[in-house]
This record gives structure tokens, sequence and C-alpha cells, in this order.
């Protein structure tokens, strides 16, 4: 380790190149939720599939920071839990954390069309999640979220038992919110992944800057939040990330580009 810096040798030349991109993909976007303010220091986590690997994908090592994550830092891991690979991190030993690797792999496994799950635990999102109402349909960003999933808090994930429910309550849906807990979101990219939790962690912050003014919320039609949401559908636009993925990735290589050793 040199000067606030961990010193790993690059894995670029020991994986494929699918899953070397996806390890730069994976590692920018961990350092895009932190740069958006979305982190928890070191808990919560995003994963990855690992192209042409169904039951494996790849997550923090658990004792890192969002901002210091680079592609071949990154733990490989099967649905069983079992580890497929960890760098050496010498006497720091990181693993991976039990608890995200059981909501992770329950919708990696349900969701084979999922390539990428983002979790966050953000004052927004904690708010949002312990409010009787949940999230507000009350700005266009909001409406996006209409039909949007809930998960009742039932503990710490510690007990496998949960997947099942886990997954019964997300459905087919991109986005979840775990009540008394935090944010869900998924996508086929991870550039759709982080999409969705950008403007999910948004539409929690508006909500919430809204009803601190203590004034009624205006609110909108039924008819019209419906035709707003059915213009946010795939069938209807573009996929999300595909454009501000690569612009998301020049400014990363701007601000710090060691994410992608």
């Amino acid at each position: 380790m040199t000067l606030g810096r961990l010193q790993l040798p690059s894995l670029k030349n020991q994986v494929s190149a699918e899953e070397w991109n996806a390890r730069v993909d994976l590692a920018a976007c961990y350092r895009l939720i932190a740069h958006y303010g979305m982190s928890d220091m070191m808990a919560n986590h995003i994963t990855i599939r690992v192209p042409g690997e169904e039951d494996a994908f790849l997550t923090n090592p658990y004792g890192m920071m969002y901002e210091e994550m680079t592609a071949s830092c990154l733990v490989k891991i099967n649905h069983d839990g079992q580890v497929l690979y960890k760098p050496d991190f010498g006497e720091l030993n990181y693993g991976f954390n039990k608890p995200g690797y059981i909501l992770h792999s329950a919708v990696h496994k349900a969701r084979p069309e999922v390539n990428c799950v983002i979790h966050t635990h953000t004052p927004a999102g904690m708010a949002i999640s312990s409010l009787e109402c949940g999230l507000l349909p009350i700005n266009q960003t909001a409406m996006r979220f209409l039909k949007i999933s809930y998960h009742d808090y039932m503990g710490v994930v510690l007990d496998m038992a949960e997947q099942e429910v886990l997954v019964r309550d997300l459905g087919n849906s991109e986005a979840m919110i775990l009540r008394n807990h935090g944010l869900l979101t998924l996508g086929k990219t991870v550039g759709e992944a982080f999409n969705w939790m950008h403007r999910l962690e948004t539409s929690c912050r508006a909500q919430l800057a809204a009803m601190a003014c203590n004034t009624p919320l205006q609110k909108v039609s039924q008819q019209v939040l419906e035709e707003t949401y059915l213009n946010y559908q795939p069938q209807t636009r573009r996929p999300y990330g595909l454009m501000e993925w690569p612009a998301l990735l020049r400014m990363l290589d701007r601000m710090d580009p060691s994410f992608r050793e």
C-alpha cells in the first residue's frame, strides 16, 4: 500500500476481455455512486454478472471504500456463495459481505436477464423507505416509478429464506424500495442500473424537499400519471444509460482513471 492506495496486480491479462470490461464498468459504477453522494462508506453493494458464467458475479471486497474500487480488486463469487477468485489483500484479507451476497444472489438467480444490481443506504432513500406513503409521484422524474416494488423489512438480511420473499416482492420491476432499509435497482447493463438508481435517488430527495415545505402537495390526475409512466417504458424509448454511460466514463477518466487498473 502506498500513500492511501492499495497496490494490486492487474488482472487484465488473466481474465477474458468480456470479464475485464465488466470489471471496469463495475469499478466505474462504484466510483460514480460515491461521486453522486450515494455511498455508505464500505457498506452496500453493486454486483455484475460475469459474462459467459451464468452462476457467477463480481462484487466489492468488504473493507474498501467505493471511491477506491478498481477493476482488479473485485471479488468473484457464485450463486452458492463460494469464492471463485479474490485478490491477495495481505493481512487485510478482505472477503465479501454475507447480507450483500444473499440479497444480490437472489436477484441474479431469479432474473437471468439482469446483469447489474445496485443497493444503497442514502439518507434520502432510507427516509422515503421509512414513510408509510412511500415514494409519491409528485414530479415528472418520480412518475417513472409509479409502479415501484416494495419489500417489508425482515431484519438484517442474514436468512437465506428471505430470498424467496424478496424475489416475489420485486417481481419484474427494475426498482424496489426496501422498507425501513434503502433502495434497490437493476438493469441489463451497468449504465441502465445506474440510471435507475440516480433517478430514484433524485426522486427521493425531491420528495423530502417538497414535504419539508409543510404545504399541500400539488396532485396530478391518475390519467396523466399513467400516460407519463408509459412514456418511460422500454417500448417508448431507448434503453436507459445508453447515452449517459460513455459520458460518465469520460468524466471519471478526467477525474481519476485508476478505476481502470
